[in-house]
């Protein structure tokens, strides 16, 4: 599973990329959402490089996102036809909201800051197991 979190807000956005991080469900900044690894997902987090960063996120690290962050549905599931379905999250029985309000993180992002690369010292891109340790920080 991957965790995608935005770092970056809505000034200057190509519609293109607005409409991906849209699909993501990173609507705000600091939200984190939970995708499954396809190369369609991947294809769509390659194209937001620049707003958010990503990575795969163990259990320990989703046990205390889902504990500290997470927000109960209370909606319906689908339409009153039954032809749409709403997206839920569901985790150990529970029923969640499909993303997760963070707070910036504790001691501050990556040296050189929220408009670098991952791999150049900054925060945006994919980040692999990394992205575990700033989710802890942003709980």
């Amino acid at each position: 599973m991957i965790a995608a979190i935005r770092i970056r807000g809505v000034h200057d956005i190509r519609g293109d990329v607005e409409r991906n991080l849209d699909n993501l469900r990173l609507l705000r900044k600091h939200a984190c959402v939970l995708l499954e690894d396809t190369p369609a997902v991947r294809g769509q987090l390659a194209k937001v490089k620049d707003f958010a960063t990503w990575g795969i996120i163990n259990d320990d690290t989703k046990k205390i996102l889902v504990e500290k962050r997470g927000n109960e549905y209370s909606g319906r599931l689908t339409d009153s036809r039954g032809k749409i379905s709403y997206p839920v999250l569901k985790i150990g029985g529970r029923a969640l909201r499909p993303y997760f309000n963070l707070s910036p993180p504790k001691g501050g992002f990556e040296r050189k800051g929220i408009k670098v690369a991952f791999r150049a010292g900054g925060v945006l891109g994919d980040r692999g197991e990394h992205i575990n340790e700033l989710i802890r920080k942003m709980v």
